[in-house]
């Protein structure tokens, strides 16, 4: 694999043209990672908005599932991190289905407020026709999640332990699994190696 240096400020320009190349539609943007995910995400609304296109941020963070179902089998089990945390049925049918040509257009932005551990009853926000809705989070590719541009950010083993708190190293293992069972960097439009947050990299497409 090629890669080119890039900064931050140029992907968030070479992500901006590729969401106006989808010109009188909604637009889904899916960023997948382990870390710098929704500084990326950010880095997009205002291009956007300057450019005419109106950006509604969403994490997969506020799609958790209750503790209840998160924390089944213990707070620091990998095997729940990788395979029950995040409610993909509900991104699916509140995110992104509204998005789907003869969708209505309304995005619920969050489900479920973790800190207090019930749902947050936010309204639905009407996105305009060409509206562009950024989602961000951990392990979403492969989970049957449509968007019309997905970008990974890719860390080595090293850098994934480095940019993990370390109450959060329990994890590791699922970020394992998830790069050798799913193999995110396959799936994504655009693959950045993310090691060193001030040089990141985008791997170039093969002539």
């Amino acid at each position: 694999m090629r890669y080119q240096p890039i900064s931050y400020p140029l992907l968030a320009d070479d992500l901006t043209r590729r969401v106006l190349a989808f010109p009188g539609r909604r637009v889904a943007v899916l960023i997948d990672g382990a870390a710098g995910t929704a500084e990326l995400a950010d880095a997009l609304v205002d291009p956007l908005r300057l450019n005419g296109r109106a950006p509604l941020r969403v994490s997969s963070s506020g799609f958790l599932r209750p503790a209840s179902l998160r924390f089944e089998h213990g707070r620091t089990d990998p095997e729940s991190r990788y395979r029950d945390w995040t409610d993909f049925g509900a991104l699916r049918r509140e995110v992104l289905d509204p998005l789907r040509p003869g969708g209505s257009g309304e995005v619920l932005p969050a489900l479920w407020d973790t800190e207090r551990d019930r749902a947050t009853r936010l309204p639905r926000v009407p996105l305009p026709p060409d509206g562009v809705v950024l989602l961000d989070g951990e392990m979403l590719l492969g989970s049957g999640l449509a968007a019309d541009l997905t970008v990974h950010l890719w860390l080595s083993p090293g850098a994934l332990r480095r940019h993990l708190p370390a109450s959060d190293h329990w994890a590791l293992p699922a970020f394992a699994r998830y790069e050798s069972e799913v193999d995110p960097a396959s799936l994504a439009d655009l693959v950045v190696r993310a090691d060193d947050p001030n040089h990141p990299a985008l791997r170039l497409q093969d002539p």
